[in-house]
């Protein structure tokens, strides 16, 4: 008999659900995505309730309900953690105690309770487990992998104890063997350099990594904040654990990141405020930071290779998000091939807590597929028909062309792109993960050098520095970068071909911020970061016909075979998830094209927009 489990990772950051039967994933999908609040950390209601109906499963036909961690081994990581400190840090603990007495300590009952909110009878809700925290990204990273062996590490902030494990996966067994425990995290330094440089925790990391590459490689300053952080900060281990001096930390008691007076005396100048000016020393310490990280993911990468003896490598936790560490990781040869779980950080918990409880409780054998993974390409939300769209069309008046015939429909886009339109591309089910895929994207010309800036500051409304991901077809993928493996969850950097380089001019890395981005540095600008890097997506017919079809009239029209890439959003805004929510997008900002499904709706055609409601003030900083 199939063995039906849903996982559930909720009361943190990006809540989501996951549901799977006999270890095969059917649907998945986070929280925000359904409530427009980014990184949602409440009870995943909606995904829930999706997650049933796209399964077709009533709660009463579970087998299992999995929540990615265990509560009161965090609490107890709490108690312990303010009892070593004490009295430092006694008011954030008078603060936090009341909400985990109410909220932590008696999960078992409000799970239950959301459950039956979401999916009916609270007397039919089956049995509730709970995994630990670095279980479930272990078993989000190994299970749906290619691999019959692998190696599992995994990198984050916290779980209960953990920060960062290493693990053995081999057939349907999963044994760890080896953990880094807090309050020493390589996931909490980064997030402390990422508070520091002005950008959000838990949300900016990736505009950190945005941002090193900014910073002059080789200069003296990039070696001193490097030495600084070494000596000063953490220090690092052959095997990559770090011992983090906490002088300097305020995360375990605190109410920050930083002891801000201690980091202004070692770096020399003060937390960089959110939005403020971007200076040449913020860009440096940002490549530092980056490089230490780099260096202890491969050393934690050797250790893995170690201690398992496995070719292969998988990996999860939020450092996993990190595609310049795994491009590195990648290229240093440590192990053959490595698989990234595409919703590397917590919302993947709860795939890994479904997938945990298949095959470790129930036994659930494992059938692996070498060379294909079992993700589905990472689109398993909730997909919307013709009717749908039909029917946000009409509520907003909207005008639109229908087409027919599919092909037709890519010819006339990529000849729009062609002509430096932007697209809005909305099709099939959403994406699992921080990542568009291509069913939920705004698309560009990569050969545009203006692309960059104007996705940037007059369609996402953020930061002008921030890269753009070029989707790339998968046969065509060495014509442009130099990458031996596939990369279909954007979650790999690759450098752009020499050929395709332009020469950088003399005294390019000691010019302005503004400077370095505005040169031209290669035929593809718009998706070519400052160190000749691109964290790209290799497009595979099989995995999603219609988004490479795209790409393919686009290279027809024009001889490249790639895209720029960005997520259908604006900055602190999720990613869209219906008709409605991507038309609001589209009519919010400066796409010149929309296309959802069959349908293609130009800018200039539609009736005017009430943009009267502050939605800019309610999509916070992210």
């Amino acid at each position: 008999m199939s063995k039906k489990v849903l996982g559930i990772s909720a009361f943190y950051h990006d809540s989501a659900a996951a549901i799977t039967e006999d270890g095969r994933v059917i649907a998945a999908a986070q929280e925000e995505r359904f409530t427009r609040k980014k990184h949602d950390p409440g009870f995943p209601s909606k995904a829930v309730a999706f997650c049933l109906r796209q399964s077709g499963f009533a709660l009463k036909d579970l087998d299992a309900v999995v929540f990615y961690d265990k509560p009161l081994l965090k609490f107890e990581r709490l108690l312990e953690t303010y009892y070593a400190f004490a009295p430092r840090g006694f008011a954030s603990f008078a603060a936090a105690a009341p909400v985990w007495l109410k909220e932590k300590l008696f999960l078992r009952r409000l799970i239950k309770e959301k459950l039956a909110e979401a999916g009916g009878d609270p007397a039919a809700a089956p049995k509730l487990l709970f995994t630990s925290h670095h279980l479930s990204h272990a078993a989000s990273a190994f299970y749906p992998s290619p691999f019959e062996k692998a190696a599992v590490l995994t990198v984050d902030g916290v779980g209960e104890w953990a920060t960062a494990s290493i693990s053995l996966g081999e057939g349907s067994s999963l044994k760890m063997l080896k953990e880094l425990k807090f309050p020493h995290s390589v996931g909490l330094l980064y997030s402390a350099f990422t508070y520091y440089l002005g950008f959000k925790v838990n949300s900016g990391e990736y505009k950190l990594m945005g941002l090193a590459p900014y910073g002059a490689p080789g200069s003296e300053s990039v070696k001193d904040f490097e030495r600084l952080i070494r000596e000063n900060l953490a220090s690092i281990k052959e095997d990559g654990s770090v011992f983090l001096n906490q002088d300097y930390f305020d995360y375990a008691t605190g109410l920050k990141m930083t002891r801000d007076s201690a980091w202004e005396r070692l770096f020399g100048f003060p937390p960089r405020g959110a939005e403020s000016e971007l200076e040449q020393r913020h860009c440096d310490l940002a490549m530092a930071i980056q490089n230490v990280t780099e260096e202890i993911v491969l050393k934690m990468a050797a250790e893995a290779r170690h201690l398992t003896g496995a070719e292969n490598l998988c990996l999860a936790g939020g450092v996993a998000l990190n595609c310049v560490a795994n491009g590195k990781l990648l290229r240093s040869g440590i192990f053959k091939e490595i698989w990234l779980q595409p919703a590397a950080g917590d919302a993947g918990g709860a795939l890994g807590a479904a997938l945990a409880a298949a095959h470790c409780y129930f036994g659930v054998p494992r059938r692996p597929e070498p060379g294909r993974d079992a993700m589905a390409g990472s689109y398993l939300g909730p997909e919307f028909s013709k009717l749908d769209i039909l029917n946000a069309a009409a509520r907003h008046k909207a005008v639109y062309t229908r087409y027919d015939d599919f092909g037709r429909l890519c010819a006339d886009a990529a000849g729009l792109m062609a002509k430096g339109g932007v697209v809005g591309w909305f099709q099939g089910r959403m994406e699992w993960g921080p990542r568009a895929l291509g069913n939920r994207a705004i698309l560009g010309d990569s050969r545009d050098s203006e692309m960059q800036k104007r996705l940037n500051l007059r369609i996402k409304y953020r930061e002008g520095f921030r890269p753009f991901a070029p989707s790339v077809l998968w046969e065509r993928t060495k014509d442009y970068f130099d990458i031996d493996a596939s990369s279909p969850y954007m979650l790999l950097i690759a450098d752009v071909t020499a050929a395709r380089r332009n020469p950088l001019p003399d005294g390019y890395h000691s010019r302005p911020l503004k400077e370095k981005l505005d040169f031209v540095r290669s035929d593809i600008p718009s998706v070519t970061h400052l160190d000749y890097s691109a964290r790209l997506q290799t497009v595979h017919r099989e995995t999603n016909p219609r988004y490479w079809e795209l790409i393919e009239a686009f290279r027809k029209e024009t001889g490249y075979g790639l895209l720029a890439n960005t997520s259908f959003n604006v900055r602190g805004e999720p990613i869209v998830c219906t008709p409605e929510d991507a038309y609001r997008c589209f009519m919010r900002t400066e796409m010149d094209y929309l296309v959802m499904g069959d349908f293609l709706f130009e800018k200039k055609a539609q009736p005017a927009w009430d943009d009267s409601s502050k939605w800019k003030e309610e999509y916070t900083l992210d």
